[in-house]
């Protein structure tokens, strides 16, 4: 491999590190603000653990997907969705971060990265439904570890990203207990 391919991709790897700090509204169960790389890495454990029931899907490029659908989040940070307004497409800014990002990449890995961001953001393919669906019940599922920091509006999760989580059977399954345990959470 040349060096200046191993440089740029060394380049491009010091930028992406900044999602260790970019950090989420979401807290762990310590206490602290949870980072995006964390939610991340969370998000791909928790697709792993479900492998077995995805079977006809490309796992692989799940999993890619799912690695890179926050990255450009390193550069502008993260909008918590009960902050997001509906009427802007965040998605133009996010895609305009990722672009950036991925500047010092050799162009073949550009446009492989990029193809990836754009599937996940249009969201119709099996891979990105999932993706997508399990990305909002990884951020419920923390909300429920954080719960007692009180930041947490769970009458909001019960309706956050429902039309994500409604596309796949799988996901449907695993929204019940969490839809269950969020319920238990709303305050009378």
């Amino acid at each position: 491999m040349e060096t200046s391919r191993i440089q740029s991709i060394l380049t491009f790897l010091k930028g992406t590190e900044q999602l260790k700090n970019t950090l989420r509204s979401a807290h762990t169960s310590q206490k602290r603000p949870e980072s995006v790389a964390e939610h991340t890495w969370h998000l791909c454990l928790m697709i792993l653990l479900f492998e077995d029931q995805l079977k006809d899907i490309d796992f692989l490029r799940l999993i890619k997907l799912v690695i890179i659908h926050d990255l450009g989040e390193a550069v502008s940070g993260d909008i918590p969705a009960i902050h997001q307004n509906p009427d802007i497409d965040k998605s133009l800014d996010e895609r305009g971060d990722f672009i950036q990002l991925c500047a010092p990449l050799p162009d073949d890995l550009q446009v492989e990265l990029l193809e990836l961001w754009d599937e996940y953001d249009k969201g119709e393919s099996s891979e990105a439904v999932l993706a997508k669906g399990f990305d909002k019940l990884e951020t419920m599922l923390q909300h429920l570890i954080d719960g007692t920091t009180g930041n947490i509006d769970f009458a909001f999760n019960l309706t956050y990203g429902v039309d994500r989580t409604d596309r796949h059977p799988l996901l449907k399954s695993i929204r019940a207990p969490i839809d269950a345990e969020t319920k238990s959470r709303i305050k009378p």
